[in-house]
């Protein structure tokens, strides 16, 4: 049964020419059937790299990528509200919400709904499908047996459902920026040095261990999310969208990783290890999949209590 791969959009604030290079490659290399593009994370940092967007999805269209744009998770002032709403508006073009403000612009036109919308149970999925939700990228905190309810229940609505197998989790969004305050400068006048942590910026325990990461309003794991030994488990239960997060790392060879398991080309523990050695510099986990604490990594299946 086919799955496809997908490319979340880029949550860090790189510089215009990384990104236009980023996705050059992606373009030409990746074995990816869809890319959303957009910035989820900080409305100040979309002037950057607007005027770069139509030559970017050209290329990816092009190179026979599915093209999404992605809304703003957190949408807060009045310029917000208006870029919500201006892309939510937009005639023909795939749009993925990620704020209710974008529900009520997009007025039941077909949408995606994104992963910064909690889609966690069947009655939430019915009622985004019933004002034009056509796609629900699934929370990634649900353990197992909910993601297994929630693709079902999708599949007898026929709404497609994606979940994330590769990248720092998004685990909060905050009206306050920590990572202007940890350099001492407010969110107004924050000179964007978020663009200096291109995987975000490391918090640390008191004991000096890497906890989490921060990247301008969003808090992340320290960890990747690695999924790619689950990933026959959620193809099986109805999950024929499997999203990877860019990160600083080599996305394509991540995503050619991930599509050689798919395929069979090779199995999911010569896949970890491959990956393991393209991200030799960071953890992963899997913990809540496997309903235990998130920052674990597992090491084989474990049955639902």
């Amino acid at each position: 049964m086919h799955a496809a791969l997908t490319l979340g959009p880029i949550a860090y604030h790189w510089p215009a020419e990384r990104k236009r290079d980023f996705y050059a490659r992606i373009a030409d290399e990746a074995p990816l059937e869809t890319v959303y593009l957009g910035e989820v994370i900080c409305s100040k940092r979309a002037p950057f790299f607007e005027r770069d967007m139509p030559d970017i999805i050209e290329r990816l269209e092009r190179a026979g990528k599915t093209v999404v744009l992605s809304s703003l998770a957190e949408v807060m002032l009045p310029r917000e509200r208006q870029a919500t709403r201006a892309l939510c508006e937009m005639e023909g073009a795939e749009i993925e919400i990620n704020n209710a403000a974008g529900l009520h612009a997009r007025a039941g036109a077909p949408h995606r709904i994104g992963p910064f919308l909690n889609a966690y149970n069947e009655a939430t999925i019915a009622w985004l499908a019933q004002n034009g939700a056509t796609h629900v990228c699934l929370p990634h905190e649900l353990p197992r047996a909910s993601l297994a309810h929630a693709a079902k229940a999708a599949g007898e609505i026929a709404i497609e459902t994606e979940f994330q197998v590769f990248g720092r989790a998004p685990l909060a969004v905050s009206a306050r920026c920590y990572h202007a305050r940890a350099h001492g400068r407010h969110k107004d006048n924050c000179q964007f040095v978020c663009e200096d942590d291109p995987d975000g910026m490391p918090l640390l325990t008191a004991d000096g261990t890497p906890f989490l990461r921060v990247n301008g309003i969003q808090t992340q794991s320290e960890s990747y999310i690695c999924l790619v030994r689950e990933m026959a488990e959620l193809v099986a239960m109805g999950i024929r969208h499997l999203r990877l997060m860019p990160q600083s790392v080599d996305m394509v060879a991540v995503a050619e990783t991930f599509r050689a398991g798919l395929d069979g080309r090779i199995d999911s523990e010569e896949a970890l290890a491959q990956l393991s050695e393209t991200c030799a510099q960071t953890r992963f986990s899997n913990g809540f999949f496997h309903r235990v604490a998130g920052h674990r990594m597992v090491a084989g299946s474990m049955p639902v209590s």
